[in-house]
């Protein structure tokens, strides 16, 4: 359920985003308006972000900004490798549940995706930037230009980023269709600018929205889902699987327009 009227959508008890690309540029830091804005939802609302990095790049994108501000920790909640891990906040931060992969399910993954990449003679960037395949334990994530593309070049790496995928797409798509026919036990997201993300089967965002509703007691009625990719096809778009209301955004400077009108 798509929220057009915006009085809906502050009857909201909680509000859950997706991180890459709606609360921050990919792979960046929130900055210094969103900060702002975010601490001052904390104060009003519960908040739950649903997002495909690791809790290592949770840490990096939003907690290290959110210092000094840990009373109001406790309405936030996490789910980072798309809900296959949660964290939540009490004199620190506590990992509730992690759904790791098996060693063999890990082998496996990484076997298939050098498969695939032979298969259709894929021809890797001249120049990547960290790891291009990477067990982040509960999630193994194929991204095309590296790991660190952001953390070596910052702006210059988003901009890298978004013309790999303008590029690239199609290409993306056919590696992560191709993947998933070779797994079918497990779930294969075609997720953010040039990454795929493999998990155990059935975690997505619905199950991560199932989650919340589950450990948090808010039922999914009563929440709304912000996110930059809700689209057939796009990281998010499996929130549509639940009764969610949810609000599409175009990036980061759309979820502060969002934020403004629920303070």
């Amino acid at each position: 359920m798509k929220i057009i009227n915006l009085k809906n959508l502050k009857l909201k008890r909680l509000i859950v985003f997706d991180l890459d690309g709606t609360l921050a540029p990919t792979k960046s830091v929130m900055d210094g308006e969103m900060v702002k804005l975010f601490i001052k939802l904390l104060k009003a609302k519960k908040v739950a972000v649903i997002g495909g990095g690791k809790y290592g790049l949770f840490k990096e994108q939003m907690l290290g900004r959110l210092k000094g501000n840990k009373s109001l920790l406790q309405n936030l909640f996490l789910f980072p490798t798309t809900a296959n891990a949660f964290y939540r906040y009490n004199k620190g931060w506590i990992r509730v549940y992690s759904h790791e992969l098996s060693k063999q399910q890990i082998k496996k993954i990484i076997a298939t995706f050098h498969r695939v990449l032979k298969e259709i003679n894929y021809q890797h960037p001249k120049k990547t930037y960290g790891k291009v395949i990477e067990n982040r334990g509960t999630q193994v994530t194929f991204s095309a230009l590296g790991q660190d593309v952001v953390k070596i070049l910052g702006k210059k790496g988003v901009v890298l980023k978004q013309r790999w995928t303008k590029k690239n797409t199609p290409l993306k798509m056919q590696i992560a269709k191709l993947v998933g026919k070779y797994l079918p036990e497990l779930e294969v997201h075609a997720a953010g600018f040039t990454s795929i993300d493999v998990t155990k089967k059935g975690i997505d965002k619905a199950y991560g929205l199932r989650q919340i509703e589950k450990q948090l007691r808010v039922k999914i009625k009563d929440m709304v889902f912000i996110g930059d990719a809700i689209f057939p096809g796009g990281n998010d778009y499996a929130i549509t699987k639940t009764p969610v209301a949810y609000m599409k955004v175009l990036g980061p400077e759309e979820t502060k327009k969002i934020i403004r009108s629920l303070l």
